[in-house]
């Protein structure tokens, strides 16, 4: 076992009894990212089998055809699926899936299956990007669940702390500055799918202002989304941004029955999302998007596990209803792969509030995206299981979701589809970079119209 394997193992240890586990590592142990880790803090190698490979680069062919903002075509298009996981065998292989995904073939027998490909470690950034994460390996640190230290990169790419885990998901790679169109849609537990948004979404990543730290104010996402549909929310727009310092994240809507900008009172935690017609709360966005402190949060282990990846096949069909079944995705277009993941709990802290009094997160080793995740409701009923589908962008580069997103409701038979773009003509645009200004309450409110 090479030494930085058998170093986490021994900060594992630690934290299992009550020690604290230090932040930042050495310059000797940070220097592994070139070596034994990926640049993202990954194990390099395969598994034993072979069926998860070596990190080799990850994915940055261009797409034939591929055009900034386009469609986005599948570099894996020809590929068939190697396992087909269903009611009939899901007994076989309930350890490589998460208890959510268990509960959908069980609840929807006839309709949901999981399609296993081939494994591809497409996970890739620029070499900026993994210049940072090596500057942040020994530098960054957590002070009161604030990120400390760190810019541009990853900021705890070797950890077995589930706070900074959880922190390298909030500040995950997925491009500096980007347009997008898209839907969101409800389903309903009798089949019906209803629009409850079409939108053009502009973001941005302050954290990844390139050769920028010193402008930060700790805002590290940002977002401005213009509301075109369904008809009675045309016009209505919402601005929020995101701090390291959950006690300044903020989110301001439009509303043009009103002709006026008002501040959302708590956009955090389990308050109802409007971008999803109040369905989804602030904490589901992204599978999770939220504080840290109302959780008390464990490292579970790291285990191979079947996780949607390299979705772009799930971009390509012509129409929406392609992909939306009554209950669920589309099988057909969803692919699965086998990857390491880090499992993660979130127990609800003593006299904190929340819907969920227990979560657990599924995120990739290689990108730190929480691709999966459950939650329990306050009878520790298993309640809603979350999804993510990263997309390979050759053109960043990155695995991400971008909006790809959603949870299906185990118990009303609801849910939630974010991210829908099979009939938008533009997917995701890369832009450059708006100014701060662009991403506050005063300009929303300026362009609003009725």
């Amino acid at each position: 076992m090479n030494p930085i394997r058998m170093r986490l193992i021994a900060l594992a240890c630690a934290a299992a009894l009550g020690a604290a586990a230090q932040a930042a590592v050495t310059p000797e142990e940070a220097a592994k990212l070139k070596t034994e880790l990926t640049p993202f803090g990954a194990e390099r190698a395969g598994n034993k089998d072979g069926s998860i490979p070596a990190w080799t680069g990850g994915y940055t062919t261009p797409i034939p055809g591929f055009v900034n903002g386009g469609r986005r075509g599948d570099p894996f298009a020809a590929e068939k699926p190697i396992l087909k996981i269903d009611a009939s065998n899901l007994a076989q292989h309930a350890d490589k899936l998460s208890d959510g995904t268990q509960a959908l073939i069980k609840k929807y027998p006839q309709s949901f299956r999981v399609d296993v490909y081939k494994t591809h470690r497409t996970a890739a950034a620029p070499q900026w990007v993994y210049d940072n994460i090596a500057k942040n390996a020994t530098s960054a640190r957590l002070e009161n669940d604030i990120v400390k230290g760190a810019h541009g990169g990853i900021p705890f790419p070797i950890t077995t702390s589930a706070k900074e885990m959880m922190s390298n998901h909030l500040l995950r790679w997925r491009g500096e500055a980007w347009q997008s169109q898209f839907r969101g849609y409800i389903g309903t537990a009798n089949g019906q799918r209803v629009l409850s948004v079409q939108a053009n979404g502009e973001f941005q990543m302050p954290f990844y202002a390139k050769g920028e730290p010193e402008k930060s104010t700790g805002d590290f996402w940002a977002l401005r989304m213009t509301t075109q549909g369904p008809p009675v929310r045309a016009g209505e727009m919402i601005t929020g941004r995101e701090n390291l310092d959950h006690d300044k994240t903020g989110a301001w809507v439009y509303l043009t029955g009103q002709r006026r900008v008002r501040k959302l009172p708590n956009a955090c935690c389990d308050t109802p999302s409007p971008a999803t017609s109040g369905l989804a709360s602030f904490d589901e966005t992204d599978v999770f998007t939220g504080r840290l402190d109302r959780f008390d949060w464990k490292v579970v282990g790291r285990k191979e596990m079947f996780i949607p990846y390299n979705a772009n096949r799930l971009h390509t069909p012509a129409k929406d209803s392609d992909v939306l079944l009554a209950n669920h995705l589309n099988p057909d277009h969803v692919r699965w792969e086998l990857h390491r993941v880090w499992v993660i709990e979130a127990t609800l802290k003593q006299g904190q509030r929340h819907q969920a009094s227990k979560s657990r997160y599924y995120l990739d080793e290689d990108t730190w995206i929480a691709v999966l995740g459950d939650r329990w409701d306050g009878n520790g009923q298993l309640w809603k299981t979350q999804w993510a589908h990263p997309v390979v962008m050759p053109d960043l580069p990155a695995t991400t979701p971008q909006q790809q997103w959603g949870f299906n409701d185990l118990l009303s038979g609801g849910w939630y589809a974010s991210g829908v773009v099979n009939e938008q003509p533009m997917q995701y645009k890369i832009v450059p970079r708006r100014p701060d200004s662009f991403f506050t309450p005063e300009a929303m409110a300026g362009e609003g119209v009725r």
